[in-house]
Order: structure tokens, then sequence, then C-alpha cells
């Protein structure tokens, strides 16, 4: 009996540590540190997506870190009636990528991979990369562009080419905040073990 109960606890606390942000996300050596277990490790996945979809790892978790803060569960605030009762939210953004439910559809769709979840970061890098390859071949977009890639994924493709982002200087200042962490990611990737 007290064996299994002490197992079920360690079980318990690894699904428990794979289902939390990694608490240093600025540096993506700490990150992948940090996620670098038994049941998942974070920089295996994001190497295998970029594979994929050729889309460079620092840009991946850049994508996962200015969309959710690495957090599986985010979602967008809810609105205010009336000011102070919660209610509905803006979006159905949800998971590391706050992929939208119909965007969520067309990758299970186009990929088969009809078991992924959002709150699965193997599955959300995945879907990442798929997201901006998928863009890039809409758009024309380099695969290194990111600020361009951040742009379309927020957008989409038709939003990207329409340039209806160019009166949204929210959106800007976030894809530039995005392009910088890509490049730091970038550089602090080439001194990870």
């Amino acid at each position: 009996m007290r064996t299994r109960t002490l197992l079920a606890l360690v079980l318990l606390a690894l699904v428990a540590g794979c289902a939390t942000a990694p608490r240093q996300t600025r540096n993506i050596c700490a990150v992948f540190e940090q996620r670098n277990g038994f049941f998942s490790n974070w920089q295996h996945e994001a190497e295998r997506a970029e594979k994929k979809y050729g889309v460079p790892v620092p840009i991946l978790m850049a994508t996962m870190y200015v969309e959710s803060g690495f957090q599986p569960n985010a979602r967008p605030p809810r609105t205010k009636l009336f000011g102070f009762i919660p209610w509905t939210r803006p979006s159905t953004a949800y998971g590391y990528s706050q992929a939208l439910d119909g965007t969520w559809d067309h990758y299970q769709s186009a990929t088969g991979n009809w078991a992924a979840r959002r709150t699965n970061f193997a599955d959300a890098i995945d879907f990442i990369g798929w997201y901006h390859y998928s863009n890039s071949q809409a758009t024309g977009i380099q695969l290194n562009d990111a600020y361009s890639l951040y742009i379309a994924y927020y957008s989409g493709p038709k939003g990207y080419k329409r340039g209806d982002w160019r009166s949204n200087a929210q959106l800007q200042k976030t894809a530039r905040r995005f392009a910088n962490m890509a490049s730091t990611y970038q550089q602090q990737l080439q001194g990870c073990n």
C-alpha cells in the first residue's frame, strides 16, 4: 500500500512538472534544461519541428514565448460585462501556441494528427512549425524572417497579404519584440550544451 501511494505521488509530481511553465523563459538554454526529462524533451521536439518544416528553433521557441509565455493552458483574458462581471473571451486562442479553434482543426486535418492537443508541447511546437511553414508558402516570407513570420502568424496569410497589419502599431511592436527574442535565443543557442 505504501509503495503504491509513493509511486502515485511521484507520478503526480512528474505530470504536474510537465504541465507548468519553465521558470526561466528568457534564456533558451535554461528553458531546454528545465524541460529535459524522461517524459518530455523540449529541445528534441523543437529540433524535430525545425527539421520537418525548416523553421529555425529560435523562431519556434520565440513564438511560444510571445504567444503563451510557455503556459500550457494560456487563454486570452475574459472581457468584462458592466466592467466587472467576467464574460466571454475575445477569441478561441488556447494553449502553448495560442492557436484558434479553426486553425487548429485545419492543422489536424492537414497533418492527420487528430490526437494533437494544444496543451502538449510536442504537438504545439509541431503546429507552430507547420503554421509558419504554411504562411511562408502562401506569402513568400523567408523562414528566417522572424518579424514577418510573426505578423503572418498573428494576421494569417490573407491578412498579411492584404497589409492589415500596417495600421496596427501594437502588432508591429509585438513583432519587433518577437524578432528580438528570436535573435536572443539564436545567440544563446550557440552556447547551449
